[in-house]
């Protein structure tokens, strides 16, 4: 088998054991009791793969991702989610799909372009940015898209209060936490994953 076929193999089986985590994760942290929204835990994946395979396989990963949470809207099992998708399903598969792309898109930017000069600065910047981009993407999906929604969850408080702290609040500090406390063991992946296809 040429290096050129090696790789692609290498490349489609990484992305595919890679998609199945994504899949399992995301599925079982919607089952997680945090409302309004499931915690996603799924980013560390798409930053590995990210950093393994680019920002085109970052945005791939993120897009399934993407496609895992719509699904959980769809049959209800994400409660928040599933009112989102009530209110709107074609703008809830928009901001669902871009919010996950997004931040598996930039995670692959950020590691390939920090990583030559410092690897576990580029792994790091990579793993806080993928949560701050879903994140970001989310909150204002929901403040300009689904102002209604945010709304009635505020219960009469200021939404942009409400989004900050009661919508994303603890989710986005675990999501920003895990990922954190997991680059160390990002960094040894891709350590032995680039030892290993050298």
């Amino acid at each position: 088998m040429s290096n050129t076929n090696k790789s692609k193999v290498y490349r489609l089986t990484g992305l595919g054991i890679l998609t199945a985590i994504i899949v399992v994760l995301q599925v079982l942290t919607t089952y997680f009791p945090t409302k309004p929204f499931a915690i996603t835990l799924a980013l560390i994946p798409i930053v590995i793969g990210a950093a393994i395979f680019g920002p085109k396989a970052g945005a791939y990963l993120g897009a399934v991702f993407s496609v895992v949470v719509i699904a959980m809207c769809i049959f209800g099992a994400d409660v928040g989610g599933a009112m989102v998708w009530n209110a709107n399903p074609f703008l809830c598969v928009v901001v669902c799909l871009l919010k996950g792309t997004a931040a598996g898109f930039v995670s692959g930017l950020v590691y390939t372009a920090l990583a030559k000069k410092n690897e576990i600065a580029g792994a790091a910047c990579a793993a806080v940015l993928s949560p701050i981009v879903n994140t970001g993407i989310f909150a204002l999906g929901m403040i300009f898209l689904f102002r209604p929604v945010l709304e009635a969850w505020a219960g009469g408080s200021d939404i942009l209060v409400y989004a900050l702290t009661g919508l994303m609040g603890v989710n986005f500090l675990v999501e920003l936490g895990v990922n954190i406390v997991l680059v160390p063991v990002v960094v040894q992946i891709l350590k032995a994953v680039k030892k290993n296809i050298a």
